[in-house]
C-alpha cells in the first residue's frame, strides 16, 4: 500500500457513518450517510462518495458530492436530510442508490451511469397499482434500505426497525402507523421500483423474538444484505445498539437464523469483555469481501454526541461452516496487519477510550467529564486537527497494534492544565513500561517519556495520573 492505513479510514475531517461497501470493478466504494461535525441531529450534509483500489485500501480517493435529496419530489424544499442509503448494479448496467429521507416511511430510489455518481432521482418504492409503500396504515415502516440483486437477476429489497423504547405521542405520522416489528424482505421488479408479491419477515424485533434463535439479539435498524457462497447474510443493528449481528438463510426471503455478533465498536464481547471499552451508541454497516478477505464496517462516535459519526473497519474471519468470529476494533484496521512501531501518530486512531469511572452512552447519559473525540475548526475543515480531548485523572486510551523491533520508547504531543504523567503499558492495567510527564501550558507541547518498549507485536495504552485535564493531539514512537 502506499501509506498505512488507519481507523477511522477516512480523513479526519470526514464524517460517514452507516457504511455500505460494495466492490464495483477493481475499486471499493463506500456507500453512507453523511453526518456534520458539531452537528445536533444525524445526517445534515449530503451525500458523498468515496472509494479505494481494491489492492490499496490506504488509497481512497473523495468523489464529492453524489447526491442531493433537495431532487426528491418529498424533499424539494429541503426540510429533511438523507438517512442511510445502498446502492447495487441493476439488470441494465445501471447503479440505482436506495435511501430514506428521515422518518418519511418511503424508500427513494436514484440513478446514475457510473458508481460514483452524480445520481438523478428515479422514483420511490411502490404497488403494482402505483400507491407509494409506506405510506398506508399497516405498511411495513420504510427505513435503512438494503439491496441485492442476485445472481440471476432478481433484486430483493431489505427495510425494517424496530425500537426499544415507547414511541412518544408527536412521532411521526407514517411511524406511528406502520409495522415496526422487525426487517422485511421484499422482491422487486426488474424495474428497481415495484414490490412483487408480499413482505416476509426476515428478523424480528426485540419484543419479538422469545423462543427464536434472535432472542438477546433482535432487529433494532441498520438492514443490509449480502450473499457469500451461495449463502445469504442479512446483517443488521440489534436491540443492544452497539452490535452489528447476523443472520444465514438458503434464500433470500428466508428464512434466516442468527448467526453472531459481527463487531462491537465498544468491543464488548471480546476477550470475555462485559463492559464497553469506548463510548457506545447505534451501530451500522456491513461486510464485503475484497479479494479473498471480507471486511466489516462500521462507524465510531465522536464528540460526545450521535451525530458526528465516522467510518471504520476490520478485517473479519470467515470460518469453514460459514460463521464469522467476531472481529476486535483496533487501529490498523484496514491495514492488513499491525502499524509500524517507528512513526508519528494522531491521537484520534485510539480505538479504545475512557474515564477512570468507565464509559457511558453517547446520548442517552449526559457526562461533561469525560474523554472524547473532536476537532480544531468547523466542519469539512481539510486543515483541522482531530484529538482526545478532556482526559483527567485515571482516563486512558488503548491504541491496537504496533510492531515494535525493541527499545523504541515516546514522545506526546498534548495541551494540559494540570501537571500529571502518562503511564504507558502494553496490557491494560499491567506493568508501567513508560513514563511521560506533562505540565501546564497553554500551548500544544512535546514531552518525551522515560523507559523502553518490548519487542513484537503489542497494543499501547495511555493513563493519565495527575490534576486537570489534557488534550492528547499525538503521539511519536523512535
Amino acid at each position: 500500500m502506499k501509506n498505512q492505513a488507519f481507523n477511522p479510514f477516512l480523513p479526519s475531517w470526514e464524517y460517514i457513518p452507516d457504511g455500505e461497501p460494495h466492490v464495483f470493478g477493481d475499486r471499493i466504494y463506500l456507500y453512507g450517510s453523511h453526518d456534520r461535525f458539531g452537528g445536533e441531529n444525524f445526517c445534515l450534509n449530503t451525500y458523498v462518495g468515496w472509494s479505494a483500489p481494491v489492492n490499496d485500501l490506504s488509497d481512497w480517493k473523495f468523489h464529492g458530492e453524489i447526491y442531493d435529496t433537495v431532487n426528491d419530489p418529498f424533499n424539494h424544499e429541503r426540510k429533511w436530510t438523507g438517512y442511510a442509503p445502498d446502492a447495487c448494479i441493476g439488470p441494465d448496467g445501471r447503479y440505482y442508490f436506495y435511501y430514506a429521507i428521515n422518518n418519511d416511511s418511503v424508500i427513494s430510489v436514484a440513478v446514475c451511469d457510473e458508481p460514483a455518481g452524480k445520481f438523478e432521482f428515479y422514483g420511490h418504492i411502490k404497488l403494482a397499482d402505483g400507491r407509494i409503500y409506506g405510506t398506508k396504515e399497516g405498511d411495513v415502516f420504510c427505513f435503512d434500505p438494503g439491496v441485492l440483486v442476485d445472481d440471476d437477476g432478481t433484486v430483493h429489497l431489505y427495510i425494517g426497525f424496530s425500537p426499544t423504547w415507547e414511541l412518544s405521542d408527536d412521532i411521526n405520522d407514517n411511524l406511528a402507523k406502520a409495522r415496526i416489528d422487525g426487517a422485511y424482505h421484499f422482491e422487486l421488479e426488474s424495474d428497481m421500483v415495484t414490490i412483487k408479491g408480499e413482505p416476509t419477515m426476515v428478523c424480528p424485533g426485540m419484543l419479538h423474538t422469545k423462543g427464536t434463535s434472535f432472542e438477546g439479539h433482535g432487529v433494532f435498524e441498520a438492514p443490509s444484505i449480502r450473499k457469500f457462497n451461495g449463502k445469504y447474510y442479512f446483517i443488521y443493528s440489534s436491540e443492544n445498539y452497539h452490535e452489528l449481528c447476523y443472520a444465514i438463510g438458503d434464500r433470500p426471503e428466508g428464512p434466516f437464523t442468527y448467526g453472531g455478533v459481527l463487531v462491537s465498536d465498544v468491543d464488548i464481547g471480546i476477550n470475555g469483555n462485559t463492559e464497553p471499552l469506548n463510548y457506545p451508541s447505534n451501530n451500522h454497516g456491513s461486510v464485503e469481501r475484497i479479494g479473498d478477505d471480507y471486511y466489516v464496517f462500521f462507524h465510531r462516535h465522536t464528540n460526545k454526541t450521535m451525530y458526528s459519526r465516522q467510518a471504520c473497519a476490520e478485517k473479519i474471519i470467515m470460518l469453514p461452516n460459514g460463521h464469522f468470529v467476531q472481529a476486535e476494533v483496533t487501529s490498523c484496521g484496514l491495514n492488513g496487519g499491525a502499524l509500524k512501531g517507528k512513526g508519528v501518530y494522531e491521537a484520534r486512531i485510539a480505538c479504545n477510550l475512557s474515564s477512570d469511572g468507565g464509559c457511558s452512552n453517547y446520548g442517552w447519559d449526559h457526562f461533561d467529564t469525560m474523554p472524547y473525540f473532536t476537532q480544531t475548526g468547523e466542519d469539512r475543515e481539510e486543515n483541522g486537527t482531530q484529538y482526545i480531548a478532556y482526559m483527567d485523572n485515571g482516563s486512558w486510551a488503548g491504541f491496537k497494534y504496533f510492531a515494535f523491533e525493541g527499545g523504541e520508547t515516546i514522545k506526546m504531543t498534548v495541551r494540559s492544565d494540570g501537571e500529571g504523567v502518562f503511564e504507558v503499558s502494553t496490557v491494560r492495567g499491567g506493568e508501567v513500561l513508560v513514563k511521560v510527564l506533562v505540565s501546564p501550558l497553554e500551548e500544544a507541547s512535546v514531552f518525551e517519556g522515560v523507559g523502553e518498549l518490548p519487542c513484537g507485536t503489542h497494543a499501547l495504552y495511555f493513563t493519565y495520573r495527575g490534576e486537570g485535564h489534557v488534550d492528547f493531539i499525538s503521539f511519536e514512537l523512535f
